[in-house]
């Protein structure tokens, strides 16, 4: 996967390195839901299965994903909310 930088400056941080699917996106949803819209979460996720689900599932709630980096074993991914 290419890396996508993002100049966006998160708002919000989220780790969920330890976390399996579905629980990598419910605890990401749950963060998003508390951001005002425009605001801006940056999520550290590890292992294909979450870097495949959660951008899909925040774009599919409407959000927008403005960048996907990898740092390491992990992946950040950055989120602007609906």
């Amino acid at each position: 996967m290419s890396a996508r930088p993002s100049t966006a400056d998160p708002g919000q941080t989220i780790d969920i390195t330890g976390e399996v699917c579905p629980m990598t996106f419910v605890r990401t949803k749950l963060r998003l839901e508390r951001l005002q819209p425009g605001e801006i979460l940056s999520v550290r996720l590890r292992g294909e299965e979450p870097l495949r689900n959660v951008p899909k599932a925040a774009s599919d709630e409407g959000h927008v994903i403005l960048g996907i980096v990898t740092d390491g074993n992990d992946h950040i991914v950055t989120i602007r909310r609906r």
